[in-house]
């Protein structure tokens, strides 16, 4: 079993800067891709960014040039940047992560996420 846990989100004024972490961890053989997803009230979920080892990471149009994505393959962690926030940001942030386990099957895993809001 693997866990992802999220951490970093918060209340900020639009304009404003914040760093979300997540950590995985548990009987993993190697991480294949990792992502952050957000879900605002009433929305779909919706793909913030993705980064595959070794691969361009992937933005969603809406926070090229303000987010960005980054790993730690040595912790098995995944990180966002996230700069110049606006209102429309504001989500319930999941980390996503693609595992392959030490039995070598492949599964894909949720966090419980995190809150980011931005006040106007």
């Amino acid at each position: 079993q693997v866990q992802l846990v999220e951490s970093g989100g918060g209340l900020v004024q639009a304009g404003g800067s914040l760093t979300l972490s997540c950590v995985a961890s548990g009987s993993i053989f190697s991480i294949n891709a990792m992502a952050w997803y957000r879900q605002a009230p009433g929305q779909q979920r919706e793909l913030v960014a993705h980064i595959r080892g070794g691969g361009r990471p992937i933005y969603a149009d809406s926070v090229k040039g303000r987010f960005t994505i980054s790993r730690d393959n040595a912790k098995n962690a995944v990180f966002l940047q996230m700069t110049s926030l606006i209102p429309e940001d504001t989500a319930v942030y999941n980390c996503y992560a693609d595992v392959t386990n030490t039995g070598r099957s492949t599964t894909v895993y949720w966090g419980r996420g995190t809150q980011v809001t931005v006040s106007s």
